[in-house]
């Protein structure tokens, strides 16, 4: 019975701390300050448009949201100008790469898009963002 308990404790320990390392990349302000090393060219956002194809079944065709379901909440507009989690180029790049915690509504993206891609979307986000 003892073992058993200690091994539902280490698993709990394990988990809060998973959950922390997950929780503490959004809300950094080092992240905030990263820069896109990805310069805004034509070329770089067309690559990231096709890159959104990825995000589009959930944020929209247009990056206008999209409505979610009994499972998952509504994706958030991509092309306004309130942004829940970041609205900085690094926490964008973050926010894609590692998901958005702590439910992961947002799904990290790390094993399926190298940086540069993730860059490239940062790019193509911005050129579709409403002009106020």
């Amino acid at each position: 019975m003892n073992s058993r308990f200690f091994r539902a404790a280490a698993i709990a320990i394990v988990l809060a701390g998973a959950m922390r390392i997950a929780t503490s990349a959004q809300n950094n302000p080092e992240t905030a300050k990263v820069k896109n090393p990805v310069a805004s060219t034509p070329e770089s956002i067309a690559a990231g448009k096709k890159t959104y194809a990825k995000c589009a079944s959930c944020h929209g065709t247009n990056g206008e949201g999209g409505p979610g379901n009994d499972l998952i909440p509504a994706a958030p507009s991509l092309v306004d100008d309130q942004w829940d989690h970041g609205s900085t180029d690094g926490e964008i790049f973050n926010n894609i790469k590692n998901g958005v915690a702590p439910d992961f509504n947002m799904v990290p993206f790390k094993d399926q898009l190298k940086d540069e891609e993730i860059w490239n979307l940062v790019n193509y986000l911005r050129s579709i963002a409403k002009k106020k």
